[in-house]
C-alpha cells in the first residue's frame, strides 16, 4: 500500500457526526470506508464504495473535493483536511481489478438508456443489478459522454472509462449501441414497440453557447466542447486566447499548452474566476495568464478586441466606451458553457418542457409521458458528475418501482418459428470450391 494513502487515512478522526459525509452529494460513508481500510479490509471498503457509487473511480478524480467532502472536513477548520480523494482513488482502482462477476439472473424486462453519460451509466448499472436487460444508446462511439469528450485525458484518463465499460457493462451483459441518435431514425415509439418497458433520457449538453459577436465563424476559432473532444484536429497556433473562466475554460487552456501553444491567456467578464481554486491554480502553475473584467467585442483574424468592464448603477456589467484594445492571438477558444441540442426533445411525443427547453420532471425523474424518465443535463441543466450520479440513483429506483408494477411483456408471435441451422465456414468453403 502506498504509504501516503495510509498516512492520510490515519489523519481521519472518525467523527460521530461526519461533516464530510454531509458534504458529499451521494453521502459516501467516508469514516466507515477509512475504518475498513485501516483494519485491512480493503475489499470491503471497495465494495462499499462501488455499491454507493458505480462511478467512484471517476469521482475520486474529477469531483470538486474542496467544496464537498474535503471542504467539510473538520480538520480543515484549523489545519489541512483529510484528502479522501486520494484514499478513494486508491481503494476503488485497486478493488476494481477484482470485479469480474457476470450478469444477474434475468427478470425478463428490457430497459433503454439514452445517453452514456454519468446519470445514464449509473442507472444502467443499478438496473443491471436487478436483472433488467439494459441497452444504452449514444450518439458517440464510446461511453462516457462529457466525461470522455469534455474532460481532457490528463485529468481523466480514457483508461478509467474503458475499465468501467469492461467491468460494469460488458461483464454484466449490458449492451451499448454507439453512433445512434434517438430522435432521428429511431424514436421513443420505436423503443416501446420493441419491448422496452421503460426509457431513460439522459442526453447531455452538446451545443456550444455562442458570444453572438462578429468573427465567431473564423477558421482559427473553436468552441470548448468541440475542442476538448478532439484538440489535435484544431490548429490554433502558439498564442491562444480562451474566453470564459469555468472549469471547462481551464481544461481548454491547459490542453492548448499540451498541443503546442506557448502563450495562453484566459479572459473573463467578471472579477472572479468561475473555476474551482484547484483547477485555476493548476492552470496558473502551467503558465496560463488571466485578464479580468474584459468583454469581447469582436474576433478578428489577428486577435480579439476587448473592452474593460464596469458595473453600472443597477449592478450590471457593461463595457467602458473608449477602452477597446486588440489583443493579438493565433487562435481563440470560446468556453462559455453549452446548451441543449438533442433531437429527442423536439421530436418526442408527450414530453412537457420547462423554460429553457429542458424536459419537465419530478424529483424522481418521472416525465409527463408514462414509462419515460429523465435526469442529468437534459432535465436539470449543466451539473457535475457526482450530482448526476446522485440523481441517477434516485431515478433508477423509480424506474424499478414503475416496471415492477407492469405485467411481463407478451412473447413474440414468432417465438416458436423453426430455427435455421447455421452453416459452418468450413462447409461454405467446400461448397465454394466445388463450384469452381
Amino acid at each position: 500500500m502506498a504509504l501516503h494513502v495510509m498516512e492520510e487515512a490515519n489523519r481521519c478522526l472518525g467523527c460521530k457526526n461526519p461533516r464530510c459525509r454531509e458534504g458529499c452529494p451521494i453521502h459516501t460513508n467516508i469514516p466507515e470506508v477509512i475504518r475498513l481500510l485501516k483494519n485491512g479490509k480493503l475489499n470491503d471498503a471497495g465494495w462499499m464504495l462501488f455499491e454507493n457509487n458505480p462511478l467512484t473511480t471517476v469521482c475520486s478524480i474529477v469531483c470538486n473535493h474542496e467544496k464537498q467532502c474535503e471542504g467539510h472536513c473538520i480538520r480543515g477548520i484549523k489545519d489541512v483536511p483529510v484528502h479522501f480523494s486520494v484514499i478513494e482513488n486508491y481503494i476503488s482502482t485497486t478493488y476494481a481489478n477484482q470485479m469480474v462477476k457476470g450478469p444477474a439472473p434475468s427478470n425478463g424486462r428490457k430497459v433503454a438508456i439514452i445517453g452514456a453519460g454519468p446519470s445514464g451509466l449509473t442507472i444502467a448499472v443499478i438496473l443491471g443489478r436487478y436483472g433488467y436487460d439494459v441497452t444504452i444508446f449514444d450518439s458517440k462511439d464510446r461511453i462516457g459522454g462529457v466525461m470522455r469528450y469534455g474532460i481532457p485525458d490528463f485529468r481523466l484518463p480514457d483508461a478509467v472509462l474503458d475499465d468501467f465499460a469492461y467491468r460494469h457493462l460488458e461483464l454484466k451483459g449490458i449492451k451499448f449501441r454507439p453512433n445512434t441518435t434517438i430522435g432521428g431514425a429511431i424514436s421513443l415509439d420505436d423503443l416501446f414497440r420493441d419491448g422496452y418497458q421503460s426509457v431513460f433520457v439522459g442526453a447531455g449538453l452538446w451545443r456550444p453557447k455562442t458570444l453572438h459577436i462578429k468573427g465567431e465563424t473564423l477558421g482559427h476559432v473553436a468552441f470548448a466542447i468541440n475542442y476538448l473532444a478532439s484538440p489535435k484536429a484544431f490548429r490554433l497556433g502558439e498564442r491562444v486566447i480562451v474566453i470564459g473562466s469555468g472549469n471547462s475554460a481551464m481544461d481548454c487552456a491547459r490542453t492548448a499548452i499540451r498541443n503546442g501553444a506557448h502563450y495562453v491567456t484566459v479572459f473573463n467578464r467578471r472579477d472572479q474566476i468561475a473555476a474551482s481554486q484547484y483547477e485555476s491554480s493548476y492552470a496558473k502553475l502551467e503558465g496560463v495568464e488571466f485578464e479580468m473584467m474584459k468583454s469581447p467585442l469582436e474576433i478578428r483574424d489577428d486577435g480579439v478586441v476587448f473592452a474593460d468592464n464596469e458595473f453600472d448603477e443597477d449592478g450590471k456589467l457593461c463595457p467602458i466606451p473608449g477602452t477597446e484594445k486588440l489583443y493579438p492571438c493565433t487562435g481563440v477558444i470560446v468556453a462559455v458553457s453549452q446548451e441543449l441540442g438533442s433531437n429527442i426533445i423536439n421530436t418526442a411525443k408527450g414530453l412537457e418542457k420547462e423554460r429553457g427547453g429542458i424536459i419537465a420532471v419530478d424529483e424522481d425523474g418521472h416525465t409527463s409521458r408514462p414509462g419515460v424518465f429523465a435526469a442529468g443535463d437534459i432535465a436539470h441543466g449543466a451539473g457535475t458528475v457526482v450530482h448526476a450520479v446522485a440523481t441517477g440513483k434516485r431515478v433508477a429506483e423509480a424506474m424499478h418501482e414503475y416496471m415492477q408494477s407492469l405485467p411481463l411483456p407478451e412473447p413474440s408471435p414468432y417465438a416458436n418459428v423453426p430455427r435455421v441451422k447455421p452453416v459452418s465456414s468450413s462447409v461454405m468453403a467446400e461448397q465454394a470450391i466445388g463450384q469452381i
